[in-house]
């Protein structure tokens, strides 16, 4: 490549021959590193490399410590839970999602009990339109196997 833009603190910007840009590094005691190579001509920074990649790393480390963890947490019922145990983790299942996590409900038959799975699947809609106010639903209830599987989200 003939020619590069060249940018930097202390310098004029502008487009120089890359031959010029590296002795105006060299002055400096600092390093040409190529910013971006798509551009026409590349962009080229006058800068310390060691500092430079420093910067990105730490900069890299915020971005991750910003980064939210997705928590799955999950909740069972039988298909003839009683109002008890049902207001009991219907509260679970409301800190669950005020603290950020996504909720798993889930109906588990055992043996016979499939033949109530339309009372499974009315626990589970109970439950979604109960809790409205702090998730929304993400997959309705459907059977798989044994199981009756809900899936939600916090509102944000």
């Amino acid at each position: 490549m003939p020619e590069v833009r060249v940018v930097g603190e202390g310098i004029e910007p502008g487009v120089y021959p890359t031959r010029k840009a590296l002795q105006m590094a060299e002055e400096q005691a600092l390093d040409l590193v190529m910013i971006t190579e798509k551009a026409n001509p590349p962009v080229c920074r006058i800068v310390d490399y060691k500092k430079f990649l420093y910067e990105q790393k730490k900069k890299e480390k915020e971005l991750k410590a910003k980064q939210q963890k997705v928590v799955l947490k999950e909740i069972r019922f039988g298909p003839q839970t009683d109002d008890h145990d049902y207001e009991f983790k219907k509260r679970h299942a409301r800190s669950f999602l005020e603290e950020g996590s996504k909720l798993k409900a889930y109906v588990f038959f055992k043996g016979r009990s499939i033949i109530f799975k339309d009372q499974g699947e009315i626990l589970l809609l109970k439950l979604a339109q109960e809790l409205e106010d702090v998730g929304k639903v993400e997959q309705l209830p459907k059977l798989e196997g044994k199981r009756m599987i809900m899936m939600m989200a916090p509102k944000k």
